[in-house]
């Protein structure tokens, strides 16, 4: 939370910002200010929403409604304060048109003051916490919400004749978010959810969790994690004996994160995962999106981040031709609303109430697949929306 102080030196700032003429923008250029951790433990969400993001311009051109598109891309090393702080100076000096990327909820959430003070567009590309989209009228999401994701597991779950299950997840909002609505249908279906496991976000030691899964004997522990720390977790998840034991492993898509999972090896074989977006996914608007990403990013394959900051930029892209160049932040943000368009990862539109997205949620088993691990699809639940605010 903002302090009251840096409110007020933050509104004196934009008012004289807007004096001197904010946004005054070069009449041919449309800046996208791309905010991300490109350094620190999540780097891997930052490396891969950049190169998803510049993935869509390279197939689409960088130039809309005789705009040129400039990304401008800042590291905050996943640390809220110096995302506040990017987000102020890439309105004010670089006199960005909109914000992007945002790698974490901490992060997304700091910049809420900043966009709704300026009316800036900002597009959330990767974190998942339901309220994000609620902090700020400025905000739409191209990513997905955890409770998006939770939910189906647990539908999965109770179909599968899985009767208790521990949650293990880590300790802020996107997890408390999955162990929120995983346990909610969980125990409307009639299941037992045994324990509730909370992790630390920064630099966790999976092992003396697992043994506290192990020790309950559920039948299923179902697992949020941030995306980038699934092969730490499967590793020990083996070494502590929980598959031995008979726990199945069960989770949102993150903990089997396409830009990880080839190196997790035999321990992740037969996770079920729900999420929307694999590598995988069978369509020839995938099949094109993943040649065209390895071939520009040394054969790294795209994983649901990427594709959270390509259908960004897509969003940008149909809001500024729908304007005809327009860049007020207010009408952008309208434009952008209702959106509908075919994804690599499927049919989406963004809801114009919510701003959120609509999507496919896709069951995922992991298996070996020509020599290669992937998140294999086998069940689809159309046309998902976020639960929270749906009022389910």
């Amino acid at each position: 939370m903002i302090a009251r102080r840096s409110l007020i030196a933050l509104s004196a700032g934009l008012v004289m910002s807007a004096g001197l003429g904010l946004p005054s923008y070069a009449e041919d250029t449309f800046k996208v200010g791309l905010i991300l951790p490109m350094t620190g433990p999540f780097a891997s969400t930052g490396r891969q929403v950049e190169a998803g993001a510049k993935a869509y311009i390279a197939a689409h051109g960088d130039t809309v409604a005789g705009k040129k598109i400039e990304l401008v891309v800042r590291d905050d090393a996943g640390t809220a304060d110096q995302t506040r702080r990017i987000a102020q100076e890439l309105i004010v000096n670089d006199k960005v048109n909109t914000l992007a990327g945002f790698g974490l909820t901490p992060l997304a959430l700091s910049v809420a003051p900043v966009i709704t003070q300026a009316k800036v567009p900002a597009v959330v590309m990767a974190a998942a916490t339901s309220s994000i989209t609620q902090a700020s009228e400025y905000f739409i999401r191209t990513s997905g919400t955890l409770p998006q994701y939770s939910v189906p597991v647990a539908r999965w779950a109770h179909e599968n004749n899985i009767k208790k299950v521990v949650t293990l997840v880590t300790d802020y909002g996107p997890g408390i978010d999955a162990e929120t609505w995983f346990t909610k249908e969980f125990k409307a279906k009639g299941g037992e959810v045994v324990e509730a496991v909370r992790i630390p976000l920064q630099n966790p030691d999976f092992a003396p969790f697992l043994q506290r899964v192990r020790d309950a004997k559920p039948d299923a522990v179902f697992v949020f994690l941030p995306s980038g720390v699934g092969s730490l977790f499967m590793k020990q998840f083996v070494d502590r004996g929980l598959a031995e034991a008979g726990i199945k492993l069960i989770g949102t898509g993150d903990i089997t994160d396409d830009d990880i999972l080839n190196g997790m090896g035999k321990p992740a074989l037969g996770t079920i995962t729900a999420h929307f977006y694999a590598a995988a996914h069978d369509s020839p608007e995938n099949a094109e999106f993943v040649k065209a990403f390895k071939a520009a990013n040394n054969n790294m394959r795209p994983n649901f981040m990427a594709m959270g900051g390509y259908d960004g930029m897509h969003a940008i892209y149909a809001a500024l031709e729908a304007t005809k160049a327009d860049a007020d932040g207010a009408a952008l943000i309208k434009a952008m609303k209702g959106l509908a368009w075919t994804s690599p990862r499927g049919p989406i539109s963004i809801d114009p109430q919510t701003r959120d997205i609509i999507q496919n949620i896709y069951m995922r088993e992991v298996k070996d697949v020509n020599g290669e691990l992937q998140n294999v699809e086998f069940a689809t639940y159309k046309d998902v929306k976020d639960p929270v605010k749906a009022g389910q």
